[in-house]
């Protein structure tokens, strides 16, 4: 790699729009002969001729309008480019690559998105859905949106924004068939459907009524990697299910689902934005974190 690429082509570009080595020393506050040399070793790196110059007139070669023509553009170019990047500048533009559980994007996240976007009409959105947690820096995204009783640890920025309740569930038509358990060790004697994203899948934690934590190994009849999977698994009767409220809620009113085991909660889901660096956070994604947090505030309140 040539590491002298763009060496001498801004003080070339200057020389050429002010058609004159002293105007240009004066404008970049250099001597004309250090721009003379830096156009001669130009030149000479380059391998030919850019100027024709006299001590009257000063004119490109065919090679340097063609050269400065590409010099030109890349300038422009990173001039551009930094102008976007200008911490100074609060205004969000660009796009703003998230990812976010399935179920949780539509119920609770499609309002705060819409409202970002109307605010801020200079980004475009690339929103993936997907349940599984994904690499954030090596997959490109700008954040993600977790919910998880715990998140692993790792180098990545969190803030919790919401909670919610983790409810055990049936339908009516499964304890009918099956009977009822009251205590979660029974369990073992029940067909569970389980999410494949968790450690593990089949080991569900529990509080006693004493606040003490304890854990059941269930049997396992599905295996599902999609909590809306599951919750239809549980709604038509299949087995029971483990889900954060945003999947089971509606079903909980309308009573197509029961909730078991209430002396025996489980722990709650948080919901985190995780994401790279605090340092040189782009104001687009400063100012969807603060949408967001805001937005849960407001339920909570």
């Amino acid at each position: 790699m040539n590491n002298n690429l763009f060496e001498g082509i801004e003080i070339f570009a200057e020389v050429v729009e002010n058609k004159s080595f002293i105007a240009t020393a004066q404008k970049l506050g250099h001597s004309p002969s250090h721009v003379s040399k830096v156009i001669a070793k130009l030149e000479e790196r380059l391998g030919v001729r850019l100027l024709n110059r006299t001590t009257r007139t000063l004119a490109l070669t065919p090679e340097g309008e063609s050269y400065y023509q590409n010099c030109a553009q890349l300038i422009q170019d990173a001039q551009a480019a930094q102008q976007r990047l200008n911490v100074t500048d609060d205004i969000p533009r660009g796009t703003l690559k998230i990812t976010c559980p399935v179920a949780f994007s539509a119920d609770y996240l499609q309002p705060v998105l819409a409202d970002y976007l109307n605010r801020y009409p200079n980004v475009s959105l690339e929103w993936d859905l997907e349940d599984k947690a994904v690499d954030v820096i090596a997959d490109g995204y700008d954040l993600a949106v977790r919910a998880t009783p715990q998140l692993e640890e790792s180098s990545l920025i969190c803030k919790r924004v919401y909670h919610c309740k983790t409810y055990v569930v049936a339908s009516p038509q499964y304890l009918d068939r099956f009977g009822q358990p009251h205590h979660p060790k029974e369990l073992q004697k029940h067909h569970s459907i389980c999410y494949s994203n968790l450690k593990t899948p089949d080991r569900w934690e529990f509080k006693d009524k004493q606040g003490g934590i304890f854990h059941v190994e269930v049997r396992q009849r599905i295996l599902c990697n999609n909590g809306h999977m599951q919750t239809a698994m549980a709604r038509d009767g299949i087995g029971i299910a483990r889900l954060p409220a945003f999947y089971v809620d509606t079903l909980l009113a309308q009573q197509q689902l029961v909730p078991l085991f209430p002396d025996f909660p489980q722990p709650d889901v948080n919901v985190y934005v995780v994401y790279p660096s605090r340092r040189h956070l782009s104001p687009k994604v400063r100012h969807f974190i603060d949408l967001l947090s805001a937005h849960f505030d407001k339920i909570r309140a």
